[in-house]
């Protein structure tokens, strides 16, 4: 049985096939070579085309897609085969990760933010011939026309697109407390009551057009700040794509057989061949081995494995083959545990944090408290000026600037971190950034990367170290792995040679052909074809003749990790290391970047525990890392970073995303968090401001509709205003990287 033909068993299928109400079935598809536009059309295209294929969605940024097809007319393994022939090789995931909450959600929020946008536009066209006056001069009814038609076209606005505040509110009043959404929800309703009033009588005046501008901008502000954090959010489900859904199990016999990896049970015998990812927890039964254990430990030089030690589930087999007795599958997985508690420990930071903003909270209540003030006030003078007083209190001293306040800034906050190459997952994290103590730095792969120097060049045949690096670097250049990227650094000023069929081999290496010469580049028992190749630290080289040269590798710091330490430590921040690595690796780096605390052989559990140990204290933490062993410490913290050149399942727990692999995305992402808050706390000074100068004279029957409704666009038009100042100009000059 291939594995595609595996992938008929029925209950292999049932792991990643969701039934629909229509009688088809949809299934979610992790693709690695998702490259460019054209590529993804095509491969859209060609799907579409098979029998019974209804729907295709390619999500290229989290590398999957999902068709929805008859499975009567194409089966899955044919589907499979389809994808092997286009060159991008699926691997179905399990049906649980097929999730339409995010998608459903942000549709909703953008079809609700244009129904309120087209009809605003509407309303303010009837306002503007209103307001001017131009139909006074020929009659009253047409001036009744205009007043209708604003109604008419605010009803969607109102009982469509305000749903998310009026369920808001009604949510907030359960739960006996004061938010953004009772006042606005309070203020919509009565206004457009009030309104309505007013147009069935004849009489008064309508604030139409600004119940329509109003909630236009509330739901664009929350529809931008919503796609921020789904772009992060679709990496959330790594950790159950990182094992594998088949296995190779050995029948008594001796014969193999594919089977689900759920089936395998304890005390089952795995055949693993090399390049392939370990299904389950085990006990290794071959003699030696060398994996890949980065996404556990996230370090990534390779761990040599004997005969008795443990494998561990989603470790990469770099020599092989190897036989696996299991011991634990499924969710009792290495890997899975660590999931679970990176996910219990973003639940308990999210239990401690304060729910809703105080400050919010205080300036609700109080202009509740004006409105019905105002109004128990006139119904005490003049009864018939009560309810127009209270409403124009209420739409006057609506807290939509002191609302828009915060939404405004951050939209700004995050498109100008976007562009200098930072991702914001979470905008909450910003205030938490800005007022960070502590920073748990990880070691390998995010403060230091794979080098190379040409004196660590070992020849083994004709030629010299330069003809060698030159070689290796034309295949390394093919590849963005961190390892081939040190190749071809430091072949940087010699001769460019071209590959050509170049192939790459997760967890091997890379092969082509130059000048008409095959050569392969990678550890050894890839690059000499051994099936057994002895484990061993270096990086070698090799054509059809054996090995030709050997690379040893070292670890330096990234070119902007010392500048990056001393912009955080000038800013008031103590550093720690907290790496997986070994003692003298970890104080090495330590030393040469002078961070004086350090802790090493860390485990996921430790670092957490490192990280409750700074709760305690009173720090407020900022943790950042690039691995699967530092999703808990990620997803604990404060506020947490990982760079784009991680692990996804970091990269989907960490509230920042470091895109270019730069650490002095922290520094400019301190800095702006910093004038998000400045700014935050100025348009809040500016609103209590605007509205005690302006909240008497509404009170008193002084101010007019059409200039209350003035008065508060310019309110909130000189929030936003304000918010673009963000970024404008950077709080301090870049140090200098240092080599």
């Amino acid at each position: 049985m291939n594995s595609y033909e595996a992938w008929a068993h029925p209950r292999l299928a049932a792991q990643v096939l969701r039934p629909r109400r229509d009688g088809h079935s949809e299934v979610a598809l992790r693709v690695e070579s998702l490259q460019g536009a054209q590529k993804v059309l095509r491969l859209e295209q060609a799907i579409h085309a098979l029998p019974g294929v209804s729907g295709v969605s390619v999500d290229a940024p989290a590398r999957r897609v999902r068709v929805v097809w008859d499975t009567r007319r194409t089966t899955l393994p044919s589907l499979l085969q389809a994808f092997a022939s286009m060159r991008c090789a699926a691997q179905p995931l399990r049906s649980d990760s097929i999730d339409d909450t995010r998608t459903r959600e942000a549709h909703d929020m953008l079809k609700r933010m244009l129904v309120a946008g087209m009809f605003a536009m509407q309303v303010m066209t009837y306002a503007f011939v209103i307001y001017i006056g131009v139909v006074d001069f020929v009659d009253f009814t047409t001036r009744g026309l205009f007043r209708w038609l604003s109604l008419i076209s605010t009803l969607p606005v109102v009982f469509y697109s305000t749903h998310p505040f009026t369920a808001g509110a009604l949510r907030e009043l359960r739960e006996h407390r004061l938010g953004i959404n009772l006042p606005v929800a309070l203020a919509v309703w009565l206004v457009f009551l009030a309104s309505t009033y007013s147009t069935v009588h004849g009489t008064g005046e309508i604030y139409f057009d600004s119940v329509t501008m109003f909630v236009f901008l509330l739901l664009a502000g929350r529809y931008v700040e919503l796609r921020a954090r789904h772009r992060s959010g679709a990496l959330g489900d790594a950790v159950i794509d990182s094992t594998p859904l088949l296995a190779e199990r050995r029948k008594p016999d001796g014969t193999l057989e594919t089977v689900p990896a759920i089936e395998l049970l304890p005390g089952d015998c795995v055949h693993l061949s090399e390049g392939s990812t370990v299904p389950a927890d085990g006990v290794l039964e071959s003699t030696r081995v060398q994996v890949d254990e980065a996404l556990l430990t996230g370090e990534s030089t390779p761990v040599t494995r004997q005969r008795g030690e443990h494998l561990a589930a989603g470790s990469v087999l770099l020599t092989g083959p190897a036989q696996l007795r299991v011991e634990h599958g499924g969710e009792a997985t290495a890997v899975a545990r660590i999931g679970a508690l990176g996910a219990r420990a973003r639940l308990a930071r999210e239990a401690a944090l304060p729910r809703g903003d105080a400050e919010l909270r205080r300036f609700v209540a109080r202009v509740l408290a004006l409105t019905v003030v105002t109004a128990l006030g006139w119904l005490l003078v003049d009864p018939s000026r009560a309810f127009a007083s209270a409403v124009a209190v209420l739409v006057i001293a609506c807290p939509c600037a002191f609302a828009l306040t915060a939404p405004a800034a951050l939209t700004r906050a995050l498109g100008v971190l976007a562009q200098r190459g930072v991702l914001v997952a979470d905008s909450a994290a910003l205030a938490a950034l800005g007022r960070a103590d502590l920073a748990m730095l990880d070691k390998t792969g995010t403060l230091t990367v794979p080098r190379l120097d040409r004196q660590d060049v070992d020849v083994l045949r004709e030629g010299d170290a330069n003809s060698a690096l030159a070689t290796a670097a034309a295949l390394a250049r093919e590849s963005s792995h961190p390892v081939a990227q040190a190749v071809a650094h430091a072949a940087a000023g010699l001769p460019l040679l071209r590959a050509h069929e170049v192939s790459v081999t997760p967890g091997g290496g890379i092969a082509g052909e130059i000048d008409g010469r095959a050569w392969r580049l990678g550890h050894i028992g890839f690059a000499l074809g051994l099936a057994d190749g002895r484990p061993d630290d270096r990086l070698w080289l090799a054509d059809d003749n054996g090995a030709f040269a050997a690379f040893r590798l070292r670890e330096r710091p990234r070119d902007d990790a010392p500048s990056t330490v001393d912009a955080l430590r000038a800013d008031g921040m103590d550093l720690q290391i907290a790496s997986g690595d070994i003692a003298t690796r970890v104080a090495a780096v330590a030393d040469a970047l002078g961070i004086e605390t350090w802790h090493a052989a860390q485990t996921p559990d430790s670092k957490l525990a490192l990280l409750k140990t700074a709760h305690a204290s009173g720090r407020v933490t900022l943790a950042v890392g690039d691995g699967t062993n530092d999703v808990p410490v990620l997803a604990g913290a404060d506020v947490s970073a990982a760079l784009a050149t991680g692990t996804e399942v970091a990269q989907a727990q960490a509230d920042l995303l470091l895109l270019h692999g730069h650490l002095h995305g922290l520094v400019e992402a301190r800095a702006i968090a910093r004038q998000v808050q400045h700014v935050i706390a100025q348009g809040r000074r500016w609103s209590l401001g605007y509205n005690l100068c302006a909240v008497p004279f509404a009170a008193l029957g002084w101010v007019p509709p059409w200039l209350a409704a003035i008065g508060m666009s310019l309110s909130s038009l000189a929030v936003v205003v304000n918010a673009w100042r963000i970024g404008r100009q950077r709080e301090a000059t870049p140090p200098v990287l240092r080599a």
